[in-house]
């Protein structure tokens, strides 16, 4: 159980903006929409829903995205707004801008968590998991990881970006907590750089030439690349690493769809 004495409950804002039509995955699945991609007959968007609205120390669930015109044609997703258990946000051109408009909606004293709709594993043991330990590490933003070797241990077939430090290799979780207002800038830093977030190297590069010889050489740190971020952008920035496989599976291509498909009916 979470630990009643520490701040919360969270706001939830999943990310389900669209790709457009020629995205490879909605094309082959029919569905309109990446975010109501089914697997084993249920919308992705609608699995990460379930799993937050189960969390403990999760309250408020937003959305940002699909468009309007994507909801009539799914009734489940458009009854739950409807009858106002999921608040709706019209998707802006990017993911940051998303976060960012949708956020402005949400009381300065909520704790944010921002995730995507393309998270179809995620359960509400992992948002527990994230929310208490980032609530108790002092910082404004916090970021998800996971150990690479457990994922491709989990996943060996599935194509994963992945960070190298001296001290471990990483996967991103697509979980992000935003633990103060003042944290919620780094939606604007995010949008300068989510362009390249599948380019390590080009990610490392904002923190200076020096991080980016240290992490070449394979000497930067986790920590010490925490800690140049956080002096960069001024803000307290942490990072709490989960020990969930499933934790770092977002559906981004055809390819990644089929894996997580054979799983799910494996079960």
């Amino acid at each position: 159980m979470p630990d009643s004495s520490l701040p919360g409950p969270f706001t939830a804002v999943i990310l389900a903006g669209e790709r457009g039509p020629d995205d490879p995955l909605v094309r082959q699945s029919g569905a309109g929409c990446k975010a109501m991609v089914e697997l084993e007959g249920t919308p992705m968007i609608l699995r990460v829903l379930q799993a937050l609205d189960t969390a403990a120390r999760i309250n408020t669930r937003l959305i940002s995205g699909p468009e309007r015109d994507q909801l009539a044609a799914h009734p489940a997703l458009n009854r739950l707004i409807t009858e106002q258990a999921v608040e709706w946000h019209a998707p802006l051109p990017t993911p940051s801008t998303s976060a960012f408009h949708t956020m402005q909606a949400i009381p300065d004293e909520s704790p944010v968590l921002v995730t995507t709709a393309d998270h179809p594993l995620l359960t509400a043991a992992m948002v527990d998991d994230f929310c208490t330990r980032s609530l108790e590490h002092n910082c404004d933003v916090i970021v998800g990881l996971a150990p690479y070797g457990i994922v491709h241990q989990a996943y060996p077939d599935m194509k994963k970006t992945v960070l190298n430090f001296r001290d471990g290799k990483y996967c991103g979780t697509n979980l992000f907590a935003f633990l103060t207002t003042r944290g919620r800038q780094l939606a604007d830093f995010w949008r300068r750089v989510e362009n390249q977030r599948k380019s390590p190297l080009r990610i490392i590069r904002i923190l200076g030439w020096g991080a980016v010889f240290k992490y070449l050489l394979g000497v930067l740190t986790l920590d010490t690349a925490l800690k140049l971020l956080s002096r960069r952008l001024d803000l307290r920035i942490g990072a709490v690493i989960l020990p969930h496989a499933d934790a770092a599976v977002d559906i981004d291509s055809v390819a990644d769809h089929s894996i997580v498909q054979k799983k799910l009916a494996s079960q």
